[in-house]
């Protein structure tokens, strides 16, 4: 199995705000490009932000493109994603991945390891 990694999530009212923090374990290092999904019961996990080895590069899903960011502490070998302006929509499973290379990718097939997972839900 790859290496873990640790997801926070919880609850939160629509509106509100919420950080998501994963560590990364030795197996990942922090020359991978890291990147975070989310998946709603029934339907396929889907692509939400994305950061490069360095983190000079991001990208995000048009959906949460302005409300969420992606950052890096390669000191600490951790991501996290800044979640603002909760909408009940982005109730859903996240998981934080890590990237076979160091550059930005938005493809699940380029991550190598996952996270368990964590549930957010926001309520409305």
């Amino acid at each position: 199995s790859g290496s873990a990694a640790g997801v926070w999530g919880g609850l939160v009212q629509a509106g509100g705000s919420l950080r998501l923090s994963c560590a990364s374990y030795k197996r990942t290092g922090s020359n991978n490009a890291m990147g975070w999904f989310r998946q709603v019961p029934g339907k396929e996990r889907e692509f939400v932000a994305a950061i490069n080895w360095n983190g000079g590069s991001t990208t995000y899903a048009d959906s949460v493109k302005g409300r969420f960011t992606i950052s890096r502490d390669r000191t600490k070998s951790t991501v996290l994603l800044q979640m603002n302006s909760l909408k009940p929509e982005d109730t859903a499973v996240y998981y934080c991945a890590a990237a076979r290379g160091s550059m930005l990718t938005m493809l699940q097939s380029e991550y190598r390891y996952w996270g368990q997972g964590t549930l957010v839900t926001v309520s409305s």
